[in-house]
């Protein structure tokens, strides 16, 4: 059940109908236009009541003009979901950024009826340290989430699936 902007988020999202070979690196607008081209795909990998509001959204303050990478509306949640591709490791300046685009479109787009925007960056990876601390403190709805080009193999998804449960009984010791 949706109830709240955490419900829709995924981690990691799989880019696999984009058909990109996992060593092939790519430019931060190449994924975007590769996602853009295969929209309904993508649509349906973000998850209910996702609809395409554009990319490359700009936004101008003091003169200076910012770009959202892709914008999307959810309709079950109410709110703006915007989108920010980054095609290397997390960086806490990444959130600081997301961020002033979440407080312009509370501020500036939001319609009255419209809930809190919700703001995801994408990224290739992500350091849950670096984002618990740089999201610490920020109100707005800002998630980082991983993403990948292809699905593991059985072997891979088994052990990574033994780490985050070594991982939670360690910090259930604790």
């Amino acid at each position: 059940m949706i109830e709240k902007p955490k419900d829709i988020i995924k981690d990691p999202y799989v880019f696999e109908f984009l058909g990109v070979k996992e060593e092939k690196p790519l430019l931060e607008k190449d994924l975007e236009y590769k996602l853009i081209r295969q929209l309904e795909d993508f649509l349906l990998e973000l998850g209910k009541g996702f609809m395409f509001v554009g990319s490359q959204q700009r936004i101008t303050i003091d003169n200076t003009h910012y770009y959202v990478d892709m914008v999307f509306y959810n309709k079950i949640l109410k709110c703006y979901v915007l989108i920010d591709l980054k095609m290397g490791k997390l960086k806490p300046e990444n959130m600081g950024q997301m961020n002033m685009y979440l407080n312009y479109y509370e501020t500036e787009v939001n319609d009255i009826d419209d809930n809190k925007p919700i703001g995801i960056i994408l990224c290739a990876k992500k350091d849950n340290v670096v984002a618990e601390y740089s999201l610490g403190g920020i109100n707005n709805n800002l998630f980082a989430s991983n993403y990948t080009y292809y699905m593991p193999d059985k072997e891979e998804l088994i052990a990574q699936v033994e780490k985050v449960i070594n991982e939670n009984e360690e910090e259930t010791k604790k």
